[in-house]
């Protein structure tokens, strides 16, 4: 099952995609075009976060991992 973390993280990856897709069409308008970048900077900026949230719990996991080991060992 996907969480609804995972599943919001690949739409906004996936709306990135268009987007940068979108604005490399050569008839796209100026005002379309601003649009269409500040959406994909606030998309971007979502994506980045979620992922260094993701980095961030998976050094705690490792952390604690280590932490239990250690105990273990001793």
């Amino acid at each position: 099952m996907v969480s609804k973390e995972r599943q919001g993280f690949e739409e906004a990856l996936q709306k990135l995609e268009t987007i940068v897709e979108a604005l490399g069409d050569q008839e796209i308008s100026l005002e379309n075009s601003v649009e269409l970048y500040e959406e994909g900077l606030k998309l971007s900026k979502y994506c980045m976060e979620t992922l260094e949230n993701a980095s961030l719990r998976i050094e705690k996991l490792e952390t604690s991992d280590t932490l239990d080991d250690n105990k273990a060992d001793s």
